[in-house]
């Protein structure tokens, strides 16, 4: 089914084509029926608001499609961005399980589809799905593994060149073999400065050296990582 830019909606999770092994992806059949059941589910453009830090939570948004960036920001307007999620991530679920404020902003940083479930309904699931339930628990687990490597890597590195270094091995992990990696660049240099804690004026210089080391390479929208094994060196242990 078509919907508004260009998504291909999935509107039924039994035959969602995605189906990996994410959250609330690839459960037992009884569970996904239970799941389209609580379910509801709308399309965003880029740039839309899915929840806002501080904000009490309603509930979780499962993305089906796209890419959203979390964000946290300081009294003084400094930003940092904590994740890009992508289809499969369930958002505001440690503020939805506790009860408390949205610790992050979830802003769509392309098109794309989200699931929302309510605090009750959520909560309702859980306690009728004990596999559900473990799972939720470690999501929360790993949230808080990879919340702990990122104030690591902004706390304890202190080159941005490292940070940026280490930020192009996480995008090419996924990668099999040693060669070059494609990635679609989505981010502005704004936010890429937002991830590794820096400016985006040190963003720009650094692509400019990491190009001139032929480490990386871009053309349009695509991100070539050139060589991991010189990245991998750059980053200490």
């Amino acid at each position: 089914m078509r919907a508004p830019y260009g998504l291909n909606i999935i509107d039924n999770c039994m035959t969602c084509p995605m189906r990996e092994e994410h959250l609330f992806c690839n459960l037992p059949p009884a569970a996904v029926q239970k799941l389209n059941e609580i379910r509801s589910s709308a399309t965003y453009p880029e740039s839309a608001m899915l929840f806002i830090e501080g904000q009490q939570p309603r509930g979780v948004f499962v993305l089906c499609t796209g890419k959203a960036k979390l964000s946290t920001s300081s009294s003084e307007g400094k930003t940092v961005i904590t994740k890009i999620s992508e289809a499969g991530d369930v958002l505001g679920l440690s503020a939805t399980i506790s009860n408390r404020p949205y610790e992050v902003t979830a802003e769509m940083i392309e098109p794309g589809q989200a699931n929302f479930i309510t605090r009750d309904a959520l909560l309702q699931f859980m306690r009728e799905y004990g596999q559900v339930a473990v799972r939720v628990a470690e999501q929360l687990s790993r949230n808080y593994y990879t919340a702990y490597e990122g104030i690591r890597t902004l706390g304890l590195t202190n080159s941005p060149s490292e940070r940026f270094a280490k930020l192009l091995l996480e995008w090419s992990a996924a990668a099999s073999n040693g060669g070059p990696v494609q990635v679609k660049l989505t981010l502005t240099h704004e936010e890429i400065a937002e991830i590794i804690g820096t400016t985006r004026e040190t963003v720009s210089r650094l692509f400019s050296q990491f190009k001139k080391k032929q480490l990386l390479q871009l053309k349009g929208a695509t991100l070539i990582i050139r060589d991991r094994s010189a990245l991998e060196k750059m980053v200490t242990s």
